[in-house]
């Protein structure tokens, strides 16, 4: 029988005019330890982040979610900070900032298969 797993999660978020306070969910990363797992999702919903924001850099924005995306893969398109043990990529990811992407606060839980959650939560909270 398979064991549930700690895993903790973010939201990706797209905050288009910083100090309006506003943001657009655009993806979730998930990571897990026992399972050696790190990976996001996003979807850029184009048409709802420029009615936030009309004169939003919408390719900045897509070079930020490659720059998390290569971060989780931990590959060397992610600079230095993809080339860091998974634990603490999913920290740099995850630390608060305030920029144009965020994450929100990390929440746990448990899973048997961090891929589908992953998915369940993407669904949930980005679609």
């Amino acid at each position: 029988m398979q064991e549930d797993n700690l895993f903790e999660y973010a939201v990706i978020r797209v905050v288009p005019a910083v100090e309006r306070e506003e943001f657009l969910n655009v993806g979730v990363v998930l990571f897990c330890a026992k399972q050696k797992f790190l990976k996001m999702l996003y979807h850029l919903d184009e048409e709802r982040l420029l009615s936030l924001n009309s004169k939003i850099d919408i390719s900045e924005i897509k070079e930020y979610l490659m720059a998390f995306d290569h971060i989780c893969k931990g590959d060397k398109n992610g600079g230095s900070i993809g080339l860091y043990p998974i634990v603490e990529r999913f920290r740099w990811l995850t630390a608060t900032r305030s920029t144009v992407v965020q994450t929100s606060k990390v929440h746990p839980g448990f899973c048997r298969d961090a891929n589908e959650m992953l998915d369940k939560l993407y669904k949930q909270l980005v679609l």
